[in-house]
């Protein structure tokens, strides 16, 4: 019996930022949040995403997302999928997590 052609799958987010356990700047130029997956969920505080190109410049108006450690459980995969038009950075890790991300 023939076979076609062997379909490749593609991924859609080329980089990956693993062992994400601080703040810091992930892309310092326009990109895609892809997905965030829960490595360790943490003991306190929260995880947040901002689209800005500093830790400094994190606020409110800016954040992509922020979850509560208590909200989270090890091996989740958030599917994202968010523009960012100045940049992509972490401006708060929970206390002991460890997260990995995916983007463009």
């Amino acid at each position: 019996m023939p076979q076609g052609p062997i379909p490749v799958q593609t991924y859609p987010y080329a980089n990956t930022k693993l062992n994400l356990t601080a703040a810091g700047v992930i892309k310092a130029t326009p990109g895609t949040v892809g997905k965030l997956i829960v490595v360790v969920a943490g003991t306190a505080g929260s995880i947040t995403i901002n689209d800005t190109t500093t830790t400094g410049g994190a606020t409110t108006a800016n954040q992509v997302i922020t979850i509560l450690f208590s909200s989270l459980t090890v091996g989740e995969v958030i599917d994202l999928g968010v523009k960012c038009v100045s940049g992509i950075t972490v401006s708060a890790v929970t206390t002991g997590g460890q997260f990995t991300l995916t983007y463009t």
